[in-house]
């Protein structure tokens, strides 16, 4: 039923060093449902490895399945190896009609296999380097040998997690991987994010309940609230109230901060349920829980395998209220049941970004006059004192920390301030350059490049996002995966052609990451005939190939075999090294597949028997580069030939085509490509 409540103090926050967020394992704990379609695919799974051709010893574990309109299915799997987890080892099959159509494997590593599992590292020496790494005394201290494979080439590690408090009385469960060879500390994650907040008045709002006035809603999976009577662990016993009025608007009134909670899970499910049709933060149509804590630090909601905890280190409770802050909150449990982002590198600002353009998007579907929507994240929670918000989506860069702007330095900073760059995405993605009043708040926003974009509006940027997230990224996705992502979720969901696609690449442009493979109609010259790759005679100049700046050209000085532009590597007479390639995925049912390309090579070397100057075609498949030829100043030949290779040992995997150029110190060999092709039977 849906009763009059007074709202006092909501959900939760990330943001600032003085409290904190706890995000728990992306798979449902005991006691919750699995979707009817995760279990059917998990009966798969050993077909699926064979099909994919995964070493020996990787068993795949389905994580979440998105089915489109059409059939077509975004499998996302984690992988164990020789009984140990795989942190990084995630990968997405699309399929459809049984047939695998792509695979994204995370930072492309479709092989997840170590030389060994016995460590030379003890795990007394493992627990000892995370407990040195905590800045807090542990009250536990627990270590698990998994293969580490976040960050790159696959190794033997320890997970150390390390519990206990901090010094300004916040929890901490830090996770550190310690490679099981060397020790090195590998990275780090704290499952518990930073945050603070003051409370604030939300006015009287509807929640559901249920019985004889139990804070429980069966409209919305049953969604439920307890309070933990000052405990920091266990389940709590649900709010009851007699009259069916919750809370008094204050502190003093222990149901108000159980009314904020509760309503922030419902708004949020809503959300979800009627914009993009989740059914949870696990998609199976169970409610959340929220439990609520009142001790001598902090106060703490728990949403479904989601756990917030706030406080300010004064030793004074202080809830919070804002209905961005719920709903960035349970959006951290979204990321953590589809892409499991990780906490660190660009991977923790898109994290981070991503419970921000969320927040924003239930802020806005709330509709709720007393916190009406705008573009600012804990714009009511008053974190800094001085009545300004935590963050800026127009202008990141305001809050003195955040970047506007994607550059290669991201990564190294703070998922908060990482998460600029993307804040600004969805921002101009949504409205636009320019400035305009927006829920009573003036918005102001530029481009990095200083281009004029069009906004395509919130609900477009939110729903390419949540497919994006949904169906296209895996733990360690970079802001140029984010790219990638989006522009084809908005291929997907309106149309290569359409104002939306245009609009979602030209908001990334203006936050300056760089093009990649995807592209809107009208931009890429398209594959021709039955050609895999995109632009594949370069007529489009550097769009669909990333690597160095510069090859791909439409310079008179050598001639392009047909059209204008052409591929052409080295020619400068110095020491120089220039690559250009690009992704593309071999259907698994081909038969046979093959890659060719035309090149002309000129030189001004003299020699007729030693390399100076060389260009390998090269297969990059996850962390294996295969070298499938080398050219160098001994073949020149200064009319074009066509070379071809047989590629099929590579189906039903995503591959890179690499063109690779190395020259030494003097005398130029230039190498011209022209008019590639991969084509599959």
């Amino acid at each position: 039923m849906a009763i009059v409540a007074t709202a006092g103090l909501a959900g939760a926050f990330t943001g600032s060093p003085a409290g904190a967020a706890t995000r728990t394992a992306p798979l449902p704990a005991s006691g919750f449902n699995q979707p009817a379609a995760v279990q059917a695919e998990q009966a798969l799974t050993a077909q699926t490895a064979a099909a994919l051709g995964l070493g020996g010893g990787e068993v795949l574990k389905v994580r979440d399945v998105i089915k489109d309109a059409d059939g077509t299915e975004h499998v996302r799997y984690d992988r164990t190896y020789n009984g140990l987890k795989v942190v990084g080892g995630d990968l997405i099959v699309e399929r459809k009609s049984d047939a695998i159509k792509s695979v994204i494997y995370n930072r492309g590593a479709s092989k997840v296999g170590v030389p060994s599992t016995k460590p030379t590292l003890s795990q007394a020496a493992a627990l000892a380097k995370g407990s040195k790494s905590a800045d807090f005394k542990a009250t536990s201290n627990k270590g698990t040998l998994v293969v580490f494979a976040a960050t790159g080439k696959p190794v033997l590690a320890y997970e150390v997690v390390t519990s206990g408090v901090k010094a300004d009385q916040t929890p901490s469960v830090l996770h550190t991987f310690v490679d099981a060879k060397s020790g090195a500390v590998l990275a780090q994650d704290d499952e518990i994010k930073t945050g603070t907040g003051n409370s604030m008045y939300a006015g009287t709002v509807s929640i559901g309940t249920s019985g004889s006035f139990t804070m429980s809603d069966p409209s919305r999976g049953g969604n439920y609230t307890t309070d933990l009577n000052g405990a920091t662990s266990g389940s709590g016993t649900t709010f009851t109230d007699a009259d069916d009025t919750w809370g008094n608007g204050s502190t003093s009134s222990r149901q108000t901060a159980g009314v904020d909670a509760h309503y922030g899970a419902q708004l949020t499910w809503d959300y979800y349920k009627n914009v993009h049709g989740r059914n949870g933060i696990f998609n199976n149509g169970q409610g959340a829980r929220s439990r609520v804590h009142y001790g001598n630090a902090y106060v703490n909601a728990f949403w479904d395998g989601t756990q917030m905890t706030y406080g300010d280190g004064s030793g004074n409770a202080r809830p919070l209220t804002a209905i961005d802050v719920a709903g960035h909150e349970m959006s951290h449990g979204v990321t953590e049941a589809t892409a499991n982002l990780n906490y660190f590198g660009d991977a923790g600002g898109l994290n981070e970004s991503t419970s921000d353009i969320f927040g924003t998007s239930v802020e806005f579907s709330a509709n709720n006059s007393s916190d009406p929507g705008d573009y600012l994240i804990g714009e009511k929670i008053n974190i800094n004192g001085n009545g300004t918000p935590l963050r800026y989506m127009d202008k990141p860069s305001k809050d003195g920390a955040s970047r506007d702007c994607w550059s290669t330095s991201v990564g190294g900073l703070d998922p908060h301030y990482s998460s600029g760059p993307l804040n600004h995405w969805f921002y101009l993605a949504s409205e636009g350059t320019g400035s305009k009043v927006i829920g009573g708040v003036t918005h102001s926003s530029t481009a990095c490049d200083g281009s004029t974009v069009a906004g395509v509006g919130r609900d477009v940027a939110a729903k390419v996002w949540y497919r994006t997230l949904s169906t296209k990224l895996t733990s360690g996705s970079t802001y140029k995966d984010a790219r990638e992502g989006a522009i084809n979720s908005a291929k997907e969901l309106y149309g290569a052609d359409s104002n939306q696609c245009k609009g979602i690449q030209a908001a990334f442009t203006a936050i300056s990451v760089p093009a990649g493979a995807a592209a809107c109609t009208g931009d890429p010259e398209p594959p021709t005939g039955d050609n895999l790759l995109l632009n594949p005679g370069f007529e489009s100049g550097p769009v669909n190939w990333t690597g160095t700046a510069g090859p791909i050209t439409n310079n008179t000085g050598r001639p392009a075999r047909t059209g204008t532009w052409k591929l052409w590597l080295q020619g400068n007479g110095r020491t120089t090294t220039e690559n250009i390639g690009q992704s593309v995925a071999i259907p698994a049912s081909a038969t046979s597949a093959s890659l060719s390309f035309w090149i002309r090579i000129d030189t001004a070397e003299t020699t007729s028997s030693t390399v100076y100057d060389t260009a390998k075609i090269q297969i990059v498949d996850g962390g294996t580069t295969t070298t499938l030829a080398t050219y160098s100043n001994l073949n020149k030949n200064t009319t074009y030939v066509q070379k071809t290779f047989n590629v099929t040992a590579y189906k039903g995997k995503t591959v890179t085509v690499k063109f690779l150029g190395q020259e030494d110190s003097s005398l130029q060999t230039s190498f011209v490509i022209d008019d590639t092709s991969l084509t599959a039977s």
